[in-house]
């Protein structure tokens, strides 16, 4: 294979040759055995086509060429593996930097493990590596999430007497955050200062990433403090730059800590740092997620004045908010904006209108987009699909849900789980119970594990489809198969259960939750509650609800409905009237449901009109 030239670098013959006066040549005349390459994938590659009058000559174009094509990153895998067997092969091997040029250039296109063959290759032929071929090789490791070889790479160089510097620390730091082992990547900068080398800010972004994507977002803020005080323990203080403002104020947005990411993200102008496009668009996201719209969309305006382009990312994170909205032709203008911008929507921006178009009900419109997406050139995925087969569920055209899924395999995308259960959802609905267990064997075909989530339609459909003996069937065969049922499938059956009648074998379901490590939720209790009072179990049920407190789960406002209308339909008024005071002390708003428990109550006859007085007043909360 020869080299070919690309449009960001000159021609092979001119990076190699060194002057109009001498000739160019074939560097495969050079070798020993040129007909040998190492990688049975690739053949040695001819750099040029005239013969080599001078050995050293040719070593020093190839590290012309080395230094061109690999310091730039225009050198491909197949060409690294050519390069290289032609290197080892050379009259006269090439000096250690030439290699670690190469390897270099091979760890900056992300091909670590060939970085690695090819270490081992040269340590096979006697090829001594040098500090830099050791810090390359620790990068490598570190980025395969092997750093544990690295730490052993580590000790290779201490061994040899090398001095590990930031490049070192800050590779093995990156690798530590990489496998979760947060701790040990804090301690390790602190063996790192404690032994005289000081981090960079390349460094200290490592690590404050790290904290971030292991959900540390505010000790890497109390980092970032130090680093502007240098009052840790972590040595000097160091200047952070764009990229350690943006790590963090991203994860404050996504943790839903908007006004220290917007307190960030000021001090980062303070201090004369440019947002860019991504700290922009990390800041209108974490905006638009918690509904200010306003101040999302006057940052907008703020980075486009301000020269900064928008790019796909953040007129996605505008259109989800529209849509999230409802405002969905809103966000179609955006669309038009951003194509007049240059930037090319993605699949990821039709699956927004999509799912826009959904929520509005505009389910024809959705299906005109959808149809629209080939023709645009962006491709549909399997969220594309499961959007629109959701939205027919919902409006009870489950033979268009199911067509869509058909013509989702012919296209050769494959559903996902949450294809399967949007359908059999759909399916339960619509009380087609043998076509749902049919769509729920066919998930084996396409290798799908169903979730807890999936048996939990089940059951619930099964349940809701008076079908209880199949969903309890289902259960103790989850059970014999070591199933760890979850309290939503177990706030299924007992609901299910109790809906039936069967009201002790639900109470049998309920005391068994502490055995398998659950704790009962207040929808639980609220399930529990509500088939003891319709069993008329009314003094078990209230029992219940003041055993649900001690236990520290507070009632709802559908717990308490349930009690008051069991009391209402037992003729216990007065307990209802207990509860409803109890209702407003705790400043609950009353809905249709209590309103309806109230009229029932004043309506049983004359004589109830005397708790007409003992009634709380409710407060508005709006």
């Amino acid at each position: 294979m020869t080299f070919r030239t690309s449009p960001c670098s000159s021609s092979t013959a001119s990076v190699i040759a060194s002057s109009k006066i001498r000739p160019r040549c074939k560097l495969s005349s050079l070798f020993r055995h040129p007909h040998r390459p190492i990688s049975p994938a690739t053949a040695p590659i001819s750099l040029s086509k005239d013969s080599v009058s001078n050995t050293m000559d040719a070593v020093g174009r190839l590290h012309n060429f080395l230094k061109s094509n690999c310091k730039s990153g225009h050198i491909k895998r197949g060409e690294a593996f050519s390069v290289f067997n032609q290197m080892i092969s050379m009259q006269l091997t090439p000096p250690i930097s030439s290699f670690n040029m190469l390897l270099g250039a091979v760890a900056k296109i992300k091909c670590y493990s060939d970085v690695i063959y090819f270490h081992k290759r040269m340590s096979l032929i006697g090829l001594a590596t040098d500090f830099i071929t050791l810090n390359i090789l620790i990068n490598c490791y570190c980025n395969l999430h092997k750093v544990d070889f690295g730490l052993a790479v580590l000790g290779e160089m201490l061994r040899r007497g090398y001095n590990p510097n930031a490049v070192t620390f800050t590779s093995l730091i990156g690798g530590l955050c990489l496998g979760n082992r947060i701790i040990e990547a804090t301690g390790l900068l602190r063996k790192m200062v404690w032994i005289g080398c000081q981090p960079n800010v390349v460094t200290y972004g490592t690590l404050l990433n790290g904290l971030c994507m292991t959900g540390n977002t505010m000790v890497a803020v109390k980092l970032h403090d130090e680093m502007l005080n240098g009052n840790g323990s972590f040595g000097a203080a160091i200047k952070p730059n764009l990229v350690c403002y943006s790590t963090i104020i991203d994860s404050l947005c996504k943790c839903g800590l908007i006004d220290k990411g917007k307190e960030l993200f000021s001090e980062m102008k303070e201090r004369g740092i440019s947002p860019d496009v991504v700290a922009y668009s990390s800041i209108i996201h974490g905006m638009c997620h918690t509904g200010r719209w306003e101040e999302a969309k006057g940052l907008f305006n703020e980075m486009v004045d301000g020269g900064v382009r928008p790019n796909v990312v953040t007129f996605n994170v505008l259109m989800d908010a529209l849509c999230k909205a409802e405002q969905t032709d809103k966000a179609y203008e955006l669309l038009e904006l951003m194509v007049q911008r240059g930037e090319r929507p993605d699949t990821f921006t039709y699956n927004t209108l999509l799912a826009g178009l959904c929520l509005e009900g505009r389910i024809d419109d959705a299906r005109d987009l959808f149809v629209s997406m080939e023709s645009k050139g962006i491709e549909t995925d399997a969220v594309s699909y499961n959007v629109l087969i959701r939205c027919y569920c919902k409006s009870g055209r489950i033979a268009e849900a199911k067509k869509l899924c058909s013509e989702m395999i012919c296209n050769k995308i494959t559903p996902t789980v949450i294809t399967y259960n949007t359908l059999l959802t759909g399916l339960f609905l619509e009380g087609k119970v043998t076509d749902a267990w049919k769509l729920f064997g066919e998930m084996k075909v396409h290798d799908l594990t169903p979730k807890s989530c999936t048996y939990n339609i089940l059951l619930d459909g099964l349940c809701k489809n008076d079908r209880l003996s199949e969903a309890m069937e289902l259960f103790h065969s989850l059970e014999n198969h070591d199933f760890q049922p979850t309290l939503p499938i177990f706030n299924c059956l007992i609901d299910g259960l109790c809906k039936s009648g069967r009201i002790e074998i639900a109470r049998e379901l309920f005391n068994r939750l502490s055995h398998e490590g659950l704790e009962p939720n207040v929808i639980t209790y609220t399930i529990m509650i509500h088939g003891l009072c319709k069993d008329g179990q009314l003094e078990k049920a209230s029992s219940l609800f003041l055993e649900m407190e001690e236990r520290g789960c507070a009632p709802n406002l559908v717990t308490f409905n349930v009690l008051m209308r069991g009391f209402c339909q037992n003729n216990e008024m007065q307990k209802v009237v207990e509860l409803l005071q109890e209702l407003a002390e705790r400043k609950f708003s009353p809905d249709e449901s209590t309103i309806g428990i109230v009229i029932d109550l004043l309506s049983k006859d004359e004589k109830c009109h005397k708790y007409l007085k003992l009634l709380p007043t409710f407060h508005s909360q709006g």
